[in-house]
């Protein structure tokens, strides 16, 4: 009787244990749809928060990483069914063909395990953005991965109107000279970095919800490769970012508007 209730404990503490499995991460995986979508099969990547029964974060859906759409999430998860349901609010940012429009997603998830993958294994529905008409629905398989494909490309989420982009040699000053971009276009040509700022304004509001800033080397200087040190100003806010391009690759800085952004607490 002792053994029974010994591996009785031992089966309730595993299943609690596997319950209470931690979501936190990068999860990426294929997303379909019926026909009438602008994919029949694109990526996703689900960027998961979780905090007690609440789960909140990002999701991305792309082709690659120049033509993707952005969404804040918020959800709960059922710690007994391993179920995940999720709802995207409105798009923060896309940059995808003219004649697509996003889908604001709803998603139900359950989380399995298969030796060392883990998986999340669902359907979605929802309604395309600013209408009442429904998305063609679909199914996704989504995996944990180590780190986002977004990695390479930064970004910061403001909530102010302007902002003041300085761009300053990052480290001896060796004749660096740099272009600049905002959504493609030319704002910056050939300037050298200097201890002195080069100086970009860029507006960012519910009109303006996101500029993407591209320095692109236009020389390498003498200490190659061409680096920059980039002071940010949004309202009260000040961030430093750190940029490096070469004759092959650009660097990219992606400022997102959101008004609801948390205060930190005084």
């Amino acid at each position: 009787m002792k053994k029974l209730l010994l591996i009785l404990f031992i089966w309730l503490l595993q299943g609690t244990n596997a319950g209470a499995q931690d979501l936190n991460g990068i999860w990426k995986g294929t997303l379909t749809q019926q026909a009438g979508g602008c994919f029949s099969v694109y990526y996703i990547e689900l960027q998961i928060n979780l905090s007690g029964d609440d789960v909140e974060g990002a999701t991305y859906h792309y082709s690659n990483i120049s033509n993707y759409v952005k969404k804040r999430y918020k959800g709960t998860y059922n710690t007994h069914s391993r179920k995940l349901s999720l709802q995207e609010g409105p798009v923060q940012t896309f940059r995808i063909p003219a004649d697509c429009t996003p889908c604001i997603k709803f998603y139900e998830l359950w989380y399995s395990r298969n030796g060392e993958k883990e998986i999340l294994n669902g359907s979605w529905n929802g309604k395309v953005m600013n209408t009442a008409y429904d998305c063609q629905p679909g199914q996704l398989v989504l995996t944990r991965v180590k780190e986002s494909a977004f990695k390479e490309i930064q970004e910061v989420e403001v909530d102010t109107g302007m902002l003041r982009l300085d761009f300053y040699d990052n480290g001896e000053i060796d004749g660096d000279s740099i272009s600049v971009f905002v959504n493609n276009k030319l704002v910056l040509s050939n300037q050298r970095l200097d201890t002195k700022p080069i100086t970009v304004y860029v507006k960012i509001d519910l009109e303006n919800t996101f500029q993407e800033v591209e320095m692109v080397a236009e020389n390498l200087g003498s200490i190659p490769p061409n680096t920059a040190l980039l002071i940010v100003t949004a309202g009260d806010k000040r961030y430093r970012l750190y940029l490096t391009s070469t004759e092959e690759k650009s660097a990219k800085v992606r400022f997102i508007y959101d008004p609801f952004i948390k205060k930190p607490k005084p």
